[in-house]
Formats: C-alpha cells, sequence, structure tokens
C-alpha cells in the first residue's frame, strides 16, 4: 500500500465516524434538513469524486492520473444537487400514484409492503431519470477530457466532437443496459426503505461506486476503442 491508499482509507473512516457518533451524526442530519441543496453539492462532490479516483487507483495504479479534477468535482456537485430533487420527486410522485390508483398499491406498513414501494420508487426513478444523468455526466466529462482540463480549452471544444469521441455503444451497453438492473435499482431499492433522512447518506456512499462505474466504463471503452483502432 502507498500513502495514498492510507490517506484514501482515514478519509472513509473519518466519514464514517462523523455518521457513527450521535453527536456529529445529529448534526449532519440537521445541515441536511435545513441546507439539502449544499449537502447535497458536498456530499456528492466528495464521495463521487473519491470513487473516480478509486478508479484511477485500480485501472492505472495512481490516484491523480485524470485531467480537471477540480471541474469534475463541481459538476459532481451540480448532480449531487439534481439527486435531492429527483428523490423528493419520485418518491412523493411514485406514493402520489399509487394512493390515486394509477399505479398498484400495497397497503400496510409490514416489511414487504415497504420493500415493493422502495422498488416501485427506484424502478421508475432509474429507468426515467438515471440514463438522462449517466449521459449527462458522459458528455461533461468529455468536455473535460478534450479540453486537459483546462477551462479556456473546454469551452472552445465543438459540441460535435464531444458526441462523436463518446463510445456510445459501449456506454449504452454496459453502463445503461447492465448498471442499471444489475446494480442501481437494487441499491436504491434499498436506499429507499430506509428513513428519508437516512436516504441522502446512502446516496452519498453510492456515489462512491457511481464514480467508480462511469471512470472504469470510460477506461475500458478507451481501451475497446484503441484496439479496434490498432
Amino acid at each position: 500500500m502507498k500513502k495514498g491508499d492510507f490517506i484514501f482509507i482515514a478519509i472513509i473512516i473519518a466519514i464514517a465516524v462523523i455518521l457513527i457518533i450521535p453527536v456529529t451524526r445529529t448534526g449532519f442530519e440537521m445541515l441536511t434538513d435545513n441546507y439539502p441543496y449544499l449537502m447535497g453539492f458536498l456530499k456528492t462532490s466528495i464521495l463521487a469524486s473519491m470513487g473516480e479516483l478509486l478508479a484511477s487507483r485500480i485501472a492505472k495504479k495512481k490516484y491523480f492520473t485524470r485531467s480537471g479534477m477540480i471541474y469534475r468535482f463541481i459538476i459532481w456537485g451540480f448532480l449531487g444537487m439534481g439527486f435531492v430533487l429527483m428523490f423528493k420527486v419520485f418518491a412523493e410522485g411514485v406514493i402520489g400514484a399509487m394512493s390515486s390508483g394509477v399505479l398498484p398499491n400495497v397497503t400496510g406498513t409490514g416489511f414487504f409492503a415497504n420493500l415493493y414501494r422502495a422498488f416501485m420508487i427506484s424502478l421508475i426513478m432509474n429507468l426515467i431519470f438515471a440514463p438522462t444523468f449517466m449521459i449527462l455526466h458522459r458528455v461533461t466529462d468529455t468536455y473535460i477530457d478534450f479540453g486537459d482540463g483546462n477551462l479556456k480549452k473546454i469551452v472552445k471544444v465543438p459540441f460535435k466532437k464531444v458526441i462523436a469521441g463518446i463510445e456510445w455503444q459501449g456506454f449504452f451497453g454496459f453502463v445503461i443496459l447492465k448498471t442499471i438492473p444489475i446494480f442501481w435499482i437494487p441499491a436504491h431499492t434499498i436506499t429507499f426503505m430506509l428513513p428519508e433522512n437516512y436516504r441522502v447518506l446512502m446516496a452519498g456512499f453510492l456515489s462512491i461506486a457511481l464514480g467508480m462505474i462511469l471512470t472504469l466504463s470510460k477506461v475500458r471503452s478507451s481501451g475497446e476503442k484503441s484496439e479496434k483502432l490498432s
């Protein structure tokens, strides 16, 4: 293990300690309640960026191999603010649709009733919102790559070049068609079974996996593209 590995592990432990100790956990929940968008920004930007760094560590043996990490961090933050809104929209929207008879409803507060409601929220959210979000992230990520992490270069990158530079077959084949049904729908089913205050915490930790999945899929797509050209 290298020095960076110990730092990475220490950060994860520090976050876990904050959530375990009652006083700090209560303060964390209060901040989340009072400043949902700010906390959504911070949690997602920090944890998803850590996922990207971990993916780089796995794929290339180094944490900092990608340019423009500060811009990726900011974009993750704004996406996190979107998560805060979408979690609320889909959770209350699906429950409202069940109550009005638009979706099949299950009464009661038992485990299986809660499991069904959580699954339906996760299913509909991931089928509607997740692909749009993932495409947006891939586009912004590609802008940063083509601009070499330099803002002056990034703003001059043509949109056509970005679209042409994305390996769409690999993106849809893996990120959309595999990770959504196999990982994200079950993961968010668990998320929506938790009390509302803890859903954001769960989503934050899932952002580590999200950052890893999107980064590793890009590395994989780039490798396949290079093999076809050689």
